[in-house]
């Protein structure tokens, strides 16, 4: 899993659609948590709003074996992320509001309008 989710965001930033800046970024030599966020904006961005990313997708693309480690940090980022309005956080299909107190797997996807 964790090298499908790396070669996803390899194919995103090969191309020059949604999520290819931020999947460059997360690819490159940018401090790890700075590649987190942008794994998961562009995996968010590449899926669109009628699909999702888990957290654990960041992780793995960008963590390697040790993607375990960066979870409580993926989660705190999409928190980050859905306050400032870049991605929705969902579970089971509802959207969570990022300062309330939740427990579970979520889902991030761009945000939806309306």
């Amino acid at each position: 899993m964790v090298e499908q989710r790396r070669a996803e965001l390899a194919r995103i930033a090969d191309g020059d659609g949604p999520g290819s800046g931020p999947a460059r970024t997360a690819l490159g030599g940018a401090p790890l948590q700075e590649r987190l966020r942008a794994s998961i904006l562009a995996l968010a961005a590449h899926r669109g709003r009628r699909s999702s990313t888990c957290p654990s997708d960041a992780a793995r693309a960008v963590g390697g074996g040790d993607w375990r480690d960066l979870m409580t940090d993926a989660r705190d980022l999409a928190r980050e992320l859905a306050r400032s309005g870049a991605v929705e956080i969902t579970q089971r299909g509802k959207v969570l509001d990022p300062d309330e107190d939740w427990r579970g797997p979520i889902r991030i996807r761009v945000r939806t309008d309306g």
